[in-house]
């Protein structure tokens, strides 16, 4: 997907108009973010836990470190907790962006390759080899029209920070390291609850 900024001055020109008209279709697959299902989930908790290889159903290795780069950008480790790169949450967006429509995966596959045009542009070098000062002077470029997008990177950035926080507070890291939630543990299923052994008083006895 062509940037905005990129494309020629003039508001006649064709090229600009199917960069406008790109970034219409890029915002309106973006603003719709699905639910993950049970089964979705269940598996990205069970990649949490084992800490395997990455192995994405959709994107490939190369848009998968970008993913990895940028939610751990968006939501990086601190004092207080891990970030985004040790919950996982790429291998969330990955299995988000399998159970979406094709137009949303088109959208997040342009939305990525905005976003490494900028790193190239800028330092030469794909988003996932850069810095993390180089990512944060990225990232926070994009971040600043947040309220009012303009360009394919930045609508991008709103859908990409939306789903990084969602997959972040679904990992055990973001509920029970971060929000250091002491409540009920997080299950990846329900086993259901063991039969109460305890003998039963006979139907029609009162006690005093």
């Amino acid at each position: 997907m062509a940037d905005v900024d990129q494309a020629p001055r003039s508001p006649d020109s064709p090229s600009r108009r199917r960069a406008i008209k790109s970034l219409g279709v890029a915002a309106g697959a973006l603003a719709v973010v699905p639910a993950l299902s049970e089964a979705g989930t269940a598996a990205f908790i069970q990649t949490a836990r084992a800490g395997a290889a990455p192995r994405p159903k959709v994107l490939t290795a190369a848009e998968y470190a970008a993913v990895d780069a940028l939610t751990e950008t968006i939501i990086p480790a601190d004092a207080q907790s891990p970030g985004a790169h040790a919950a996982r949450v790429a291998d969330y967006v990955d299995l988000l962006l399998a159970e979406s429509p094709a137009e949303t995966v088109t959208a997040w596959r342009d939305g990525l390759a905005a976003v490494g045009a900028l790193a190239q542009a800028r330092f030469k070098a794909p988003l996932a080899r850069l810095t993390p000062a180089q990512r944060i002077e990225i990232v926070g470029g994009i971040a600043r029209n947040e309220a009012s997008p303009q360009t394919a990177a930045e609508t991008f950035f709103v859908a990409a920070k939306d789903w990084t926080i969602r997959g972040y507070y679904t990992s055990e890291i973001g509920i029970h390291k971060d929000l250091r939630y002491q409540g009920n543990q997080f299950l990846g299923e329900f086993v259901g609850c063991a039969p109460d052994a305890r003998p039963r008083p006979k139907a029609g006895r009162v006690d005093d």
